[in-house]
């Protein structure tokens, strides 16, 4: 990174956040924005794809033609980065995209997800400009955890760390740093409230564990089901009425306030509320306990009593969730918010980090 870290102030970051209906990109120079854009893509464009993967090269025209549309300076452009999606467990970092990570994300080993298509754009996009390398930066696989986390209560069956590792190393640093301290020397609580739900446990700079959604864990959130009885999953699994693909739907996709409420949207479910709707409010309540509990079982991770529970994401915006969580998760420790979803300044902060010097690139094998 010689070459560029020489010029780091110059330096244009883009960074990509891929979703199911839109691509979020941003342009940073200097840790400054230049350029926002949610790109979004009707169904019908996405439809005729097979595989999420098959949307990259789709989704790379679509960003080289806003970044062509507002004449942005395509030379200047030094890194390229991806939101990382499922590939195998990776310590927290920055990875330059290789062909071995580019084929993990592809093949859904490590299973399949939107957020795949991070690395894989980022490198499509990397390759159409001159002077860019393409990256991801602390994937949703990131793997910090004390081995007892990993333990599920059967040998056949792995406690995996699938969960917003992005967004929730992101804001326990910025915390750190307006509390001058050291992310390093905190104990604390991060609750990430998106259409997914996860709650880490930061131990002295390293997740030691967290809630995992993805497959089944936790609380429920917008999208899934989080924890479920067991046995009543397995009694409906071989009842003759559900698919697989149905049943997993209803741990993810369909499940949580879909489910309930026939929306996943929060600021719809929020409006159902202040229109007077019971049922919407005693829904988003339940999330909100659910959330509690998850956070205060979080607790006993630690060796001390945390430092702080620390609340972002989009969710944190509901104010009937917020209501309802903060007190709850107050006993525990002083509660911060940080409301939003800041992955792609996450990204661009770590690029500018790396662009510094200040950290070195990762190599996934």
């Amino acid at each position: 990174m010689s070459e560029i870290k020489n010029h780091y102030s110059k330096a244009i970051i883009l960074t990509i956040n891929p979703r199911d209906l839109a691509t979020k990109i941003a342009l940073y120079r200097y840790g400054k924005i230049l350029f926002l854009k949610r790109i979004r893509h009707e169904p019908g464009e996405l439809e005729k794809f097979s595989g999420i993967c098959d949307q990259t090269d789709f989704r790379k025209e679509a960003i080289m033609k806003e970044l062509h549309d507002n004449e942005i300076a395509l030379d200047e452009i030094r890194l390229v980065i991806g939101r990382g999606g499922l590939c195998k467990p990776v310590k927290s970092g920055m990875y330059e995209v290789n062909d071995k990570l580019r084929e993990d994300l592809s093949c859904g080993e490590y299973g399949m997800d939107v957020l795949n298509l991070g690395g894989l754009v980022a490198y499509a996009v990397s390759q159409k400009l001159k002077n860019a390398r393409p990256f991801i930066s602390d994937p949703v696989v990131m793997d910090e955890f004390d081995e007892i986390s990993r333990i599920s209560g059967h040998p056949l069956i792995q406690r995996r760390s699938v969960f917003h590792a992005l967004n929730q190393k992101y804001v326990a640093r910025r915390h750190a740093r307006s509390v001058g301290r050291a992310y390093e020397e905190m104990n604390l609580i991060v609750i990430s409230l998106g259409r997914a739900i996860s709650i880490g446990a930061h131990h002295l700079g390293r997740v030691i564990d967290t809630t995992q959604g993805y497959d089944g864990g936790g609380p429920f959130s917008p999208i899934c089901s989080g924890t479920l009885p067991m046995g009543d999953v397995i009694r409906m699994c071989f009842s003759g009425k559900y698919t697989r693909e149905q049943m997993l739907a209803m741990i993810r996709g369909e499940g949580g306030l879909k489910a309930y409420l026939g929306t996943n949207n929060g600021y719809e479910v929020e409006q159902r509320i202040d229109a007077g709707d019971d049922h919407a409010r005693f829904i988003m309540e339940a999330m909100a306990y659910q959330v509690a509990q998850s956070a205060g079982a979080m607790s006993m991770a630690f060796p001390e009593k945390p430092d702080a529970v620390l609340i972002t994401g989009n969710l944190a915006h509901s104010r009937t969730l917020m209501n309802y969580l903060v007190g709850r998760v107050s006993k525990i420790a002083p509660v911060h918010l940080y409301p939003g979803d800041d992955e792609l300044e996450a990204m661009a902060h770590n690029g500018m980090l790396l662009l510094k010097g200040e950290i070195q690139p990762q190599v996934y094998e």
